[in-house]
């Protein structure tokens, strides 16, 4: 049976039990640390990192999946939150900073985790923080990792940047030289009697072997 890509056994099974509980959990790496919440109670674990629960606090835009190379962004809003993460919001250096958002499943009324999936990877654009008399909220943009896609490189087959890439790296190292490099084809070297081509005396008839 073929499956969408990141789906391990545990959550192909989880997809067919009668029962499902889902979670949503984002990882925000700033410069300083890395933020990890989900959309739960008390604290879970997942890949040996705990996700700090912000429950009903924490709310996802829909997250678009076509079978076409879209970049298609996400919003994350997060609600009544404390001095740390407005901290966060206020100071840090955030703009292309890497956001991961997972979807995963909880065994039973637990908070042990059967299975996460990537839902999306990406980047983070803008943040903008609404004060309101029951509190502050942050939201913020992000985008795809597949508008990169459209952006170039700036990378040409040059040594500098084989060695910006991969430093110590020779393989273009020739290259320059090589533009007005004259190769001689088919054509008598003039220091040789020999020629570099198709000499017709060489040729032998084969047609008698069989």
């Amino acid at each position: 049976m073929s499956t969408r890509g990141g789906l391990d056994t545990a959550i192909v099974n989880r997809l067919g039990a009668d029962h499902q509980e889902l979670f949503f959990a984002i990882k925000a790496e700033f410069d300083t640390s890395t933020i990890r919440l989900w959309t739960g109670m008390d604290d879970l674990t997942i890949g040996g990192a705990t996700y700090t629960g912000a429950g009903d606090l924490l709310s996802i835009s829909d997250v678009e999946e076509t079978q076409e190379l879209m970049s298609s962004g996400i919003t994350l809003t997060l609600s009544g939150m404390d001095d740390t993460v407005l901290n966060y919001a206020l100071t840090e250096n955030y703009q292309n900073r890497p956001i991961t958002l997972y979807l995963g499943y909880l065994a039973g009324s637990t908070n042990e985790t059967v299975g996460t999936l990537t839902l999306f990877k990406g980047r983070m654009i803008s943040m903008s923080v609404n004060d309101n008399p029951d509190g502050s909220s942050v939201i913020l943009d992000c985008e795809n990792r597949l508008i990169d896609l459209n952006r170039p490189s700036n990378l040409r087959y040059t040594k500098d940047s084989q060695e910006f890439l991969f430093s110590g790296d020779k393989g273009f190292d020739r290259v320059a030289s090589l533009q007005d490099k004259e190769i001689v084809w088919g054509q008598k070297n003039e220091s040789n009697s020999s020629s570099y081509g198709y000499n017709p005396d060489d040729h032998q008839d084969y047609s008698s072997r069989r």
